[in-house]
C-alpha cells in the first residue's frame, strides 16, 4: 500500500495565536506537516534555505523584513520554491507586488480553513492560487502598466532590494548604527541607501519614508503607532 508523502510547510507569521492557530487548522487536515515556524521575514528567508519545505505561507506585515521582500530574496536563492502570501491586506498592489516577484498565491486572511488547505495543496502540485475574491479583481484587470523590464508599475518598484531593506528598517525606527549591524554593511553605506531613498521617492525626513512604508505594505501599521 502506498502512503502519499504529506505536504511541507514552513509558516512565517510574527502573531504568535494566528501562527499556532495556522499551525492547528493544518495538523488537524491530515495532508500536511509544519516544516518549520518563522516568527520574521529574516526567519523566514532562513528557514526556507534549510528546511526546503513544499510550500512557504508568508505574512506580509512581520519586523525585520516584510514577507514581501522575503518573499523576493526566497525566490532568488531557490527558483522553485512555492510561496502563497497570507494578509490582512488584499489591495491591487500587494497582490501584483507578490505576483512580480513569482509568488504562486496569495490569501486573504479571513481566508476559510477550506480554502487554506486547497491553496497549499493546489501551489504545492505546481499550479497557482488566489482567494476568489482577488481572482475575480484580476479577471477584471483590463491593462495593468508595465516599465521597461515587463514588471508591473506600482509604488516602490523604483526602489533596490537593498534600499526596501534599509527603508523597512528606518521606518521600524532603527538608526544608521542600528541598520547597519542588522544588514552587515558599513554606516556609510547605510546613509548612502537612505539618501538614495529619499532622492528616489522626493521624500526628505524619516516621518516621510515611515508613512510611504505604511502606504506601500512594506511595513504594518500598527508597528509604528508610536513613531508617527
Amino acid at each position: 500500500m502506498n502512503i502519499t508523502p504529506k505536504i511541507t510547510v514552513l509558516i512565517a507569521e510574527d502573531h504568535v495565536v494566528v501562527r499556532q492557530g495556522l499551525c492547528s487548522l493544518l495538523n488537524a487536515d491530515g495532508d500536511f506537516k509544519i516544516a518549520g515556524e518563522a516568527k520574521d521575514g529574516r526567519e523566514a528567508v532562513n528557514l526556507a534555505a534549510s528546511l526546503r519545505p513544499d510550500v512557504i505561507l508568508l505574512d506580509i506585515g512581520m519586523p525585520f523584513l516584510n514577507g514581501i521582500d522575503a518573499a523576493r530574496q526566497i525566490l532568488a536563492a531557490q527558483p522553485a520554491a512555492r510561496v502563497i502570501i497570507l494578509s490582512a491586506h488584499n489591495e491591487d498592489e500587494y497582490v501584483s507586488r507578490a505576483v512580480d516577484i513569482g509568488a504562486q498565491g496569495f490569501l486573504e486572511k479571513q481566508t476559510s480553513s477550506e480554502i487554506l488547505a486547497k491553496a497549499i495543496r493546489t501551489v504545492a502540485g505546481g499550479q497557482p492560487f488566489f482567494s476568489p475574491a482577488i481572482l475575480r479583481r484580476m479577471q477584471l484587470m483590463l491593462v495593468v502598466p508595465l516599465d521597461r523590464d515587463g514588471h508591473s508599475v506600482a509604488n516602490g518598484n523604483r526602489l533596490t532590494a537593498r534600499e526596501r531593506e534599509v527603508l523597512q528598517l528606518v521606518a521600524e525606527g532603527a538608526a544608521n548604527k542600528q541598520v547597519a549591524a542588522s544588514l552587515g554593511i558599513s554606516i556609510k553605506t547605510v546613509e548612502k541607501h537612505r539618501q538614495s531613498l529619499m532622492d528616489k521617492l522626493n521624500i526628505h525626513d524619516t516621518a516621510g519614508l515611515t508613512r510611504y512604508a505604511i502606504s506601500t505594505g512594506v511595513i504594518e501599521s500598527n508597528l509604528l503607532r508610536e513613531v508617527l
